[in-house]
């Protein structure tokens, strides 16, 4: 079995014109995964930790790179492909609401 990252994208606008039985769908398929042992969770406010050559910690508030849609959550799910893997995400809140969710193998 093979572990992948999943970050998802999205906002409030995106997810309240999504019709409310696309969403329902979707938050059971994020409940299916966790039953599945994905640990998955809402993404808060990131902090970006540096310390360049063991010289001293340095801290900056806020996202390291950014794009149109926020980060709304995340989860490491499990999966035997890539392909399963996109079939898993392709029904989740971000994946439905017009966000989207990027998909990373773990090595």
């Amino acid at each position: 079995m093979l572990k992948f990252l999943t970050i998802g994208y999205g906002d409030n606008d995106g997810y309240s014109q999504t019709p409310a039985a696309v969403r329902a769908t979707a938050h059971a398929q994020d409940a299916r995964l966790v039953a599945e042992g994905a640990i998955m969770g809402l993404a808060g406010s990131p902090v970006q930790v540096r310390n360049p050559e063991d010289s001293g910690v340095e801290t900056t508030e806020g996202p390291f790179l950014s794009s149109d849609l926020p980060i709304a959550g995340f989860a490491i799910i499990d999966a035997e492909s890539l392909e399963e893997a996109i079939k898993k995400m392709s029904g989740v809140p971000c994946s439905v609401a017009h966000g989207v969710v990027e998909i990373w193998p773990i090595c």
